[in-house]
């Protein structure tokens, strides 16, 4: 693994979102220096909060899997998660919902999954299910360690034994069909490939090795951190602050200070703040813009659909509704067909419905709740710009509302008493490259050494972090990437820093009780 040349002593790093969190964690573990630089007032980046009569709304991701990646970086500080977060695993999982009015829980304990299986589709099926529970845990496992959780300097990486197995396991495949193999029930073949969605690929063009997604979802489990997702980066931050990190908010970067090939300094409206190193976590072009400069790629990335998002506080809610609800449309390979292609709007949308204070009533006042309501549609690329959403978001989220409450959420509208929409204008306006929280697609040419590196050609004390660099979206992975980040400041495992942990565990202790309280 190549790792930054010369002193690495101080580090800056940009975002204090997950990957940045994530960064500085594993670097306080390792004995560096680090100051956190981020423009808005708090931790959390694309994990943030809004507040509005009372209902605290999570701005960013609402499904929280594999929280041993976590619970990995507060111990590069020698601190515990639980110390400091109050995980609730989720039964179910989901709940998927489908046009025809049947329904199925999916749960990540094997034998209330093969039990909802039979009542759902029958004996046939669920022992399908048992077949691919096999196969997508090693899936997993052979992808991790060897493809995942990795630095590539060099598409010969590749070629390990372990790409043999990956290819035997059918993961060279299309996930559609994969998925086929094991179950025959369509609407359960949805359940185990929408995943691909995350990666921005539809199911008949996604690569089978993508359901490594779904074992995240379906098998590892489903999580949600009492206070709502939020939580999570403020106990990052303020662990990390223990630790010994300095925290710079409302600091947005200006410009970074370049010698040669090495950047001195980072520059906010506020300061110069020297430096040995950076790791930038901000969506790629604005990282490629401070530093000047782009990598070139033969053919220019592709970018994820995005996302509407409609956040409402109502005074009442539906007990068909779970924690996570999939609401299916009748249509399924034609509406992937409108989000890559063509460009249109979901003729038939699948929905996800997420309802936090059915799991923590805190987050609404009393008697009340809050809905969090996703329709994928297609990037600021592919389908209306940023100037067109403007005009089309108010009629969208209304014909959104008519057609949960055609689904049998009635009374949806004249519920809601308070509300934030967000729509692709948003998401341009916040950075964020066509317009999509989900950054460039995960297609064959932009994953692993193919996606756009962590480090940058022409300088050289920088370090990219975050979901456009590798190993790519998802929380899981955007945590993966901050630890990626710092090893390549550190150039060794961060277990090598465990006297700075050991020294920092007693004052990281001594954080817990408050750590809890203050992440609630």
């Amino acid at each position: 693994m190549k790792a930054l040349p010369g002193r690495t002593d101080h580090v800056v790093v940009v975002g204090a979102g997950f990957a940045g969190l994530s960064a500085a964690l594993h670097l306080l573990g390792a004995g560096r220096q680090v100051t956190v630089v981020e423009r808005d007032e708090q931790p959390g980046g694309r994990a943030g909060r809004s507040e509005r009569l009372g209902y605290r709304m999570d701005t960013g991701p609402t499904v929280l899997t594999m929280p041993d990646l976590l619970d990995e970086a507060f111990a590069a500080v020698g601190g515990r998660l639980r110390d400091h977060v109050d995980l609730i695993a989720l039964h179910p999982a989901y709940r998927a919902a489908f046009a025809d009015g049947s329904s199925v829980d999916v749960h990540t304990d094997p034998e209330a999954m093969e039990t909802e299986v039979a009542r759902f589709a029958g004996p046939r099926e669920a022992e399908g299910y048992r077949r691919l529970r096999r196969w997508l845990t090693d899936l997993y496992g052979l992808q991790m360690r060897r493809f995942i959780d990795a630095n590539f300097d060099s598409p010969v990486q590749l070629l390990h034994p372990d790409l043999v197995r990956l290819a035997v396991a059918g993961g060279f495949g299309r996930l559609d069909r994969a998925i086929g193999r094991f179950l025959e029930d369509e609407r359960l073949q949805r359940v185990f490939s929408f995943q691909s969605l995350y990666a921005g690929v539809p199911p008949s063009r996604a690569l089978a090795a993508y359901a490594v997604i779904a074992y995240m979802d379906t098998i590892a489990g489903v999580y949600f951190p009492r206070g709502g997702m939020h939580a999570v980066p403020v106990a990052m931050a303020q662990v990390a602050a223990a630790a010994g990190a300095t925290f710079r908010f409302g600091a947005a970067v200006q410009r970074l200070e370049r010698r040669g090939d090495r950047i001195a300094a980072v520059v906010t409206q506020h300061e110069r703040i020297p430096c040995d190193a950076v790791v930038l976590t901000p969506d790629l072009p604005t990282s490629y813009e401070l530093l000047g400069r782009r990598p070139r790629r033969p053919v220019r990335l592709r970018h994820s659909p995005s996302a509407v998002v409609l956040h409402a506080g109502t005074t009442r809610t539906w007990p068909q509704l779970a924690h996570h609800t999939i609401s299916f449309g009748s249509a399924w390979s034609g509406t992937f067909h409108e989000l890559t292609r063509t460009g249109r709007l979901m003729s038939d949308p699948s929905l996800l419905i997420t309802r936090p204070t059915a799991t923590d009533p805190s987050l609404a006042p009393d008697g009340r709740h809050l809905h969090y309501i996703l329709a994928p549609c297609p990037n600021t690329e592919v389908g209306p710009d940023a100037v067109r959403w403007g005009e089309l978001g108010g009629r969208y989220r209304d014909a959104l509302i008519m057609e949960l409450e055609r689904r049998g959420l009635c009374g949806l509208g004249e519920s809601i008493e308070a509300e934030c929409l967000v729509t692709p204008a948003d998401w341009s306006a916040m950075g964020h490259a066509a317009g999509t929280p989900f950054s460039a697609a995960h297609t064959f040419g932009q994953t692993g050494p193919f996606r756009p590196r962590n480090l940058v050609r022409g300088t050289e004390n920088v370090v990219l972090a975050g979901c456009g660099t590798t190993p790519g979206v998802g929380v899981p992975t955007v945590l993966i990437s901050g630890k990626l980040a710092a090893l390549r400041v550190t150039g060794s495992s961060a277990r090598g820093g465990h006297r700075a942990r050991n020294a920092r565990a007693a004052v990281v202790a001594g954080t817990g009780g408050g750590g809890r309280g203050g992440a609630g």
